[in-house]
């Protein structure tokens, strides 16, 4: 084999494979390295709107047609109905008193729906990630990806402007040199360790535990009769990422459409401390006990796999590049599973490096763009940060989580449809921090929601900070906590975007392949 690339990508999950294949496609020889094989279990498989459309942009630059078909659930059922996957139509969030079944209050203010699709269709999608980065790792290899798995590396070091990796497969050394080397691996990965980096904490955020696996026979909760509402909700609350949110902690619920789901708890040290979390199974158990609600749901479940514990889930290096290395995001920072950010974060740092490659590949920028990308990924990651420390710290007061989540939610909209108009300057950073009004805002409300006596008028500080980004409807209270998707809203909000009402409805035409009106239930009637 060639020993000799200008790229060796460590970590054959989606980030590391996506990032071979778009540097493959610039030009560049790329050797994938995995330590272990696929298929195989892997946490972090819930994408959203944002998520999808910054993969179709990555597929659409670099000439991954195959890709771009995993951007929307309509097309990934048609092209490979064989690659596990479920179907997520938004954010739904209930929540919970230990000790009481759900009360779901006519107010609605024990849950918060937010519909990231108005079908079916066009709707986002949660990964089986070992189908999915499984098929990715292929589609690199059909595109000239040397791809080495079971390979150990024993050392790396960085001479002559360039990386030489000593590695280790069957029993075989193997000297590797890369002029770049691009790190995949996940959090307190491969570089971070090898170069002793150290890490930092999120300001407010406790260091929580993970306890999570994949399950069978897992109910529907619209099977269990836990609603009362005679009104339509704005999508089948269990076709989502569902999250139940309770003081301490909370469960995130995922379906695929394998028979599969996967469900597992974020809670705070103390809570994960009193329910055994080291133990596996009997402190799932524990912690299903204290949710009546949830342990219906889970009452004839069974896990398919051992259940694994993360401790502690918040992570960031102190530093994510040199002049010839790079972490992308998913091994710089880690902060909460929550509201997905995951994904989108991995896929903004694969397409700053791609541009990056690019723009300077061969050039004594490269080393500069390299800290630029690397500084915007920390950013990006401390702003997230600092929204889940405030929503962990308002878990026991559900009211307040959900005006806490308007900040993501108006921020990643307002970010989705930016880019979608062709006008990504106005997108920023990841959650707008960079806005010159809401970024100020955004940390100034996360600060006060640490402290209880500085809640003041809080639900109105929000209103007035999203108001600038929101394009979804957030700000019309009289929707009590449920948010569909209406054609009306990116309309009012066209101004917002710097657009015409006609550039909208092209925008809706484009998404959903049909004229969409202004009336409200037009967007989700030209679905069915």
């Amino acid at each position: 084999m060639n020993h000799d690339f200008d790229v060796a990508v460590v970590g054959s999950g989606f980030g590391g494979s996506l990032t071979s294949l778009c540097l493959s496609r610039l030009g560049r020889s790329v050797v994938l390295l995995e330590r272990g094989t696929h298929p195989r279990f892997a946490i972090g498989e819930s994408s959203s709107p944002l998520a999808n459309l910054l993969l179709e942009a990555l597929c659409e630059r670099y000439s991954l047609p195959r890709i771009s078909l995993l951007s929307a659930w309509g097309t990934w059922q048609r092209a490979y109905p064989e690659i596990g996957c479920g179907l997520k139509r938004g954010f739904t969030f209930y929540g919970h008193r230990a000790g009481h079944r759900f009360t779901a209050y006519e107010d609605r203010s024990d849950q918060l729906l937010v519909a990231a699709s108005p079908c079916d269709e066009v709707a986002d999608t949660h990964w089986y990630r070992p189908d999915f980065d499984q098929f990715l790792v292929r589609e690199a290899g059909r595109e000239g990806v040397e791809y080495l798995d079971r390979t150990r590396i024993e050392d790396v070091r960085f001479e002559n402007g360039g990386a030489e990796l000593e590695t280790v497969r069957d029993g075989c050394r193997r000297r590797i040199r890369a002029r770049l080397v691009v790190d995949a691996s996940g959090p307190r990965g491969f570089l971070h360790r090898s170069l002793g980096l150290g890490e930092e904490t999120f300001e407010g955020l406790p260091a929580t535990e993970g306890l999570y696996t994949h399950f069978s026979d897992v109910e529907r909760l619209e099977d269990l009769g836990i609603f009362r509402s005679a009104e339509t909700p704005p999508y089948p609350c269990d076709d989502a990422a569902v999250h139940h949110v309770f003081d301490g902690g909370w469960i995130w619920v995922l379906r695929f459409n394998n028979g599969v789901t996967s469900a597992g708890v974020a809670a705070t040290p103390g809570l994960a401390r009193e329910l055994g979390f080291a133990e596996g199974a009997p402190a799932w158990q524990r912690l299903l006990d204290r949710l009546p609600t949830v342990r219906e749901q889970f009452a004839r479940s069974r896990p398919l796999l051992p259940f694994v514990h993360h401790r502690p889930l918040p992570f960031r290096s102190h530093g994510a590049a040199g002049t010839v290395w790079t972490m992308l995001p998913s091994a710089a920072a880690f902060v909460d599973p929550i509201l997905s950010t995951g994904f989108p974060l991995t896929l903004l740092g694969i397409e700053r490096l791609a541009a990056t490659v690019e723009a300077s590949w061969g050039t004594p920028a490269l080393a500069d763009r390299l800290q630029s990308d690397a500084r915007r990924t920390l950013q990006d990651a401390a702003a997230a940060g600092r929204l889940v420390a405030a929503l962990f710290a308002s878990f026991g007061e559900f009211p307040v989580f959900a005006e806490l989540t308007k900040l993501y939610f108006a921020a990643a909209s307002f970010a989705e449809a930016a880019r979608r108009l062709d006008r990504s300057d106005l997108a920023g950073s990841f959650l707008s921090n960079d806005h010159a009004v809401f970024g100020p805002a955004l940390s100034r409300i996360c600060a006060d929601a640490l402290e209880r006596e500085s809640r003041a008028k809080l639900s109105d500080r929000i209103a007035e900070a999203i108001s600038p980004l929101d394009v979804i409807g957030l700000s019309d209270r009289s929707r009590r906590n449920w948010y569909p998707v209406e054609a009306r809203d990116l309309l009012d909000g066209a101004p917002k975007l710097g657009a015409t009402p006609a550039e909208i409805e092209e925008l809706l035409k484009r998404m959903l392949g049909s004229t969409i009106r202004r009336e409200p239930t037009e967007a989700a009637a030209h679905c069915r």
